[in-house]
């Protein structure tokens, strides 16, 4: 496809949605009448678009960057070792609450259809926290077949600072933490924050990883996750070694080195990026799909060969700028565990891409069913407003489906406000978090629903 192609299929699509705009204003469901923007999300996006022109592939390309291993080595050293998963899992201090304990607020957030089968609420610190912001999600299914981290099932949930918080400080703009969850008895989760930090000074220090950890994925030994749009010097993801949790053992506001230790801005556990992905075709923008787009999201397909990294770039709900999706291949060296596949030179170019004609997207994720011909991909679109369900559709090169309810059959029915996705093949179930909260009304929750029951629900 030309570059010229892309730009006529846009303005068709534009006009075809403002035709049938006006004819779904209309449209209501249960929890009552839809805004314009999620309007938009009843409008059915269509079949996805092939991107082919290599001047438009090599926009995605990334260079990857690797931290000296003696320079990990001596920051490890220096705070003690490496403590692993299991010794955060270990040192849990916060509790999940299952659905029956969600406040009402929290439970109206979960999809109308298909039906979350599990859903769990943060404590009330984090659950009401103005200063924080829930963007990704990402388990031990990810990292290996089975489904655990040795015995341990596990998720992680990357947020980010709410930079435009009423108290925030630029010191800690775009602060980015993990949660990392023991999920191993689904009757008591329990978690502890973890802070990503970048080794500077050959190690010697460290220093805060500036992340909108907009998408995460935990593969094999590795956890990637987006950087901050726009990034200085280009970052578009940081790798991170599940290998190199370290121990923090000063409590202050500070990030690095203390004259007492290491402070770790009054967490306890930091992991130190160990590498980079930056954007070969400059700084990223992510006002339009002509120029290098910036990375809003990621997850992990099981079902291509090999296993990939998919991603999707992000345009404000209420326009109608087309989106881009696309993969990297997973490199499949030994001494590469959970690393893109990069050429000599270090260069990653995306396997394949689409553009879709779906506006808004927060999450994506791609799967190929048993004896499918190709991929489908199911976006997240979140409107707007507060208090509107979101719109999950599947696309392929084909078709475009979601599942549709209320009296009127608005496709308005996913979660509220949902973000980055992840599919747990162990358990067939697709996983994924709300974002909104107010210190009266949270609505972040942490929900799965069985891939099935999502093919099951489409219209």
């Amino acid at each position: 496809m030309t570059y010229r192609g892309r730009h006529r299929r846009r303005k068709k699509g534009r006009a075809l949605r403002a035709t049938l705009a006006g004819t779904a204003l209309g449209l209501t469901v249960a929890a009552g009448l839809i805004s314009t923007s999620q309007a938009a999300s009843s409008v059915n996006p269509g079949a996805l678009t092939p991107i082919t022109a290599s001047s438009e592939k090599d926009k995605l390309q990334l260079r990857e960057n690797v931290v000296d291993e003696g320079t990990l080595d001596t920051l490890q050293n220096g705070m003690g070792g490496s403590v692993g998963v299991d010794g955060v899992l270990s040192d849990a201090n916060h509790s999940m609450r299952d659905r029956a304990d969600c406040d009402t607020t929290e439970k109206a957030a979960l999809p109308v259809e298909p039906t979350a089968t599990r859903a769990y609420c943060w404590d009330d610190a984090d659950a009401k926290t103005a200063k924080w912001r829930p963007q990704s999600v990402t388990t031990s299914g990810d990292a290996d077949r089975d489904g655990r981290w040795g015995a341990k099932r596990v998720i992680l949930s990357g947020w980010t600072h709410n930079d435009s918080a009423a108290d925030a400080r630029e010191e800690d703009r775009s602060l980015a933490r993990v949660a990392f969850i023991d999920a191993t008895d689904p009757k008591d989760l329990k978690y502890r924050w973890v802070l990503l930090v970048a080794p500077v000074d050959g190690g010697k220090d460290f220093e805060a990883v500036r992340s909108r950890a907009g998408g995460m994925v935990w593969y094999q030994d590795k956890l990637i996750v987006t950087a901050e749009n726009g990034a200085a010097g280009n970052e578009a993801l940081f790798a991170f070694d599940m290998n190199r949790i370290l121990r923090a053992d000063v409590i202050s506001d500070t990030v690095g080195k203390v004259k007492d230790g290491w402070s770790a801005h009054h967490y306890r556990y930091v992991m130190p990026a160990m590498g980079s992905y930056s954007l070969t075709g400059g700084s990223c923008d992510a006002t339009t799909n002509d120029r290098v787009p910036c990375l809003a999201s990621v997850s992990l397909d099981r079902t291509s060969t090999p296993n990939s990294l998919v991603a999707n770039e992000w345009f404000r709900p209420g326009g109608d700028e087309p989106a881009r999706v696309w993969r990297y291949d997973y490199s499949t060296a030994s001494d590469r565990t959970g690393l893109l596949a990069a050429d000599s030179r270090g260069r990653v170019d995306a396997d394949e891409a689409y553009e879709t004609e779906a506006v808004g997207l927060q999450g994506v994720l791609s799967h190929r069913s048993s004896g499918a011909s190709e991929a489908d991909w199911y976006v997240g679109h979140a409107p707007g407003a507060r208090d509107r369900h979101g719109t999950l559709w599947r696309q392929n090169g084909s078709v475009a489906k979601a599942a549709k309810c209320g009296s009127n059959e608005s496709y308005a029915c996913w979660g509220q406000h949902t973000q980055s996705m992840s599919y747990w093949r162990e358990t067939g179930e697709l996983w994924t978090l709300t974002e909104r909260q107010s210190a009266t009304r949270p609505e972040r929750v942490l929900y799965a629903v069985p891939l099935s029951s999502v093919e099951d629900s489409l219209e």
